[in-house]
């Protein structure tokens, strides 16, 4: 369910009451922990922290109108999503996501890079403010780079 919403001020806003808490303590958890370089903005019908098109003007796919997207924060129909790219496609980092949200005693329901939850409850938090913040921009464009070739 793509939101229509052009700022992430109208996003939030748009959500229902008890969604748009858990939204932003999450979104609040990713601006703490944010490698510097990222920006939040509006992809895609959700929030995303992107490489600006100033650090990486390539952008996404070649398309130089289109920053290329490290992490995403999503109210779906029957849950919310948060997806962490900067592990996608690094299997190492992903282990160790994996095995680390099983030792915090939480469930993980995990596609190739989308977390969904039901609630902020849901998420080992400390976890979470760690994954986001592991990968800088210059590794993530790397790893990026590495994977189109």
């Amino acid at each position: 369910m793509q939101s229509k919403a052009k700022t992430v001020s109208e996003y939030v806003k748009a959500l229902p009451p008890e969604r748009r808490k858990d939204i932003e303590t999450i979104r609040k958890l990713i601006k703490k922990n944010l490698p510097k370089g990222l920006v939040e903005m509006m992809q895609y019908g959700m929030i995303s922290y992107a490489v600006p098109l100033s650090t990486y003007p390539q952008g996404y796919r070649n398309q130089k109108d289109v920053p290329l997207t490290c992490l995403g924060l999503a109210s779906q129909k029957n849950y919310m999503s948060l997806y962490l790219i900067n592990i996608y496609g690094d299997k190492k980092a992903e282990k160790w996501f994996r095995e680390s949200f099983k030792k915090a005693g939480k469930k993980l329901n995990m596609g190739r890079s989308c977390v969904r939850f039901r609630k902020v409850a849901d998420l080992p938090l400390d976890l979470i403010g760690k994954v986001v913040g592991m990968t800088p921009v210059k590794k993530f464009i790397e790893m990026y780079e590495k994977s189109r070739r």
